[in-house]
């Protein structure tokens, strides 16, 4: 299984980016060999409209089953749960921490939006 962090650095030990669409880039953990990849969000973070969108398609392009994310806004989130991601929102602290608490169990799926768009 994989799954996505927002992340504000390119490791495992960088603080969770508490914004999805306009998040530093993602951690793509495969959660069967821990091991992971870093993605570059570049092309989100100054852009002035669709961020989320475009943030959602990349996601959804890694083949990922969960997002693990601070906040995900209306238009990312309907992409997502369209492609069956679970979306975890609230995440806090380190990569390697969130990805802990997905282990344990300790994170809520979120069930909509947690923020308004262009937040």
């Amino acid at each position: 299984m994989k799954i996505a962090i927002t992340a504000n650095g390119k490791d495992l030990n960088s603080n969770v980016d508490l914004r999805f669409g306009r998040a530093f880039g993602f951690i793509i953990y495969d959660m069967d060999n821990s091991t992971f990849v870093f993605i570059d969000n570049e092309q989100n973070l100054e852009s002035a409209q669709g961020a989320g969108i475009q943030a959602a398609q990349n996601i959804v392009n890694q083949n990922v089953e969960a997002l693990i994310t601070g906040h995900c806004g209306p238009k990312a989130f309907k992409i997502l749960s369209v492609a069956g991601i679970k979306v975890y929102t609230g995440a806090e602290g380190s990569v390697k921490e969130a990805i802990e608490k997905f282990k344990n169990n300790e994170l809520q799926e979120s069930l909509s939006p947690d923020v308004e768009g262009h937040w």
